[in-house]
């Protein structure tokens, strides 16, 4: 199996050697909504819904890619594969959500602190540690709920919330910690800079 990334998921940030590992490979397995962001390229996915699927497709193909929404190396894909035993025969990076969103906020980027809280339970009280924080963020870790714990927190900062990023939906919202923050959707990326002493 290759794994590989499609970036934050408009075609258009695809590298071409995903593209056309896309186009030559002979099964492609995909969550939805990144096969459906990709029909421009192929439209025969394997459609999976939960990652314990894939596991079962990675013994019943040879020639299998599997493709992750942005970097499939940062709080991806590729470890849980390595834990359930897969055979990795290759990584294609994509471009991360947070190099897009960074770009987008044209903003420098080294030196920040990276957490997912997609999927996991993170404390945020080790936030106020670092200048500059960049989040992935899921259904239960809402961008409206980082910032009212943050707040709590006597945190002092800006924060910057980028929801569909890449997409035509995109929006980009800037806001104090604590302030209310609109969840537009549960696909966002959030760069907090905190007010340092």
């Amino acid at each position: 199996m290759t794994v590989a990334g499609i970036g934050p998921g408009n075609p258009k940030y695809l590298t071409l050697e995903v593209k056309e590992a896309i186009e030559k490979a002979q099964c492609v397995l995909a969550f939805g909504r990144v096969s459906s962001s990709l029909k421009s390229i192929r439209t025969d996915f394997i459609e999976v819904s939960r990652v314990d699927e894939i596991v079962g497709y990675a013994h019943q193909y040879e020639d299998l890619l599997l493709l992750a929404s942005g970097d499939p190396n940062f709080y991806g894909i590729v470890e849980f594969l390595k834990r359930k035993e897969v055979a990795i025969d290759g990584v294609l990076p994509g471009i991360s959500s947070f190099q897009y969103m960074m770009s987008r906020l044209e903003k420098s980027w080294q030196g920040a602190q990276f957490l997912s809280l997609h999927g996991r339970e993170e404390s945020l009280d080790t936030i106020g540690d670092h200048g500059l924080i960049i989040l992935l963020t899921d259904k239960d870790n809402r961008p409206s709920l980082i910032s009212k714990k943050l707040g709590q927190l006597g945190k002092k900062g800006r924060m910057y919330v980028g929801f569909n990023l890449s997409y035509e939906d995109e929006k980009i919202i800037k806001a104090n910690i604590g302030e209310e923050i609109e969840d537009v959707s549960n696909l966002s990326v959030v760069v907090i800079e905190n007010e340092m002493d």
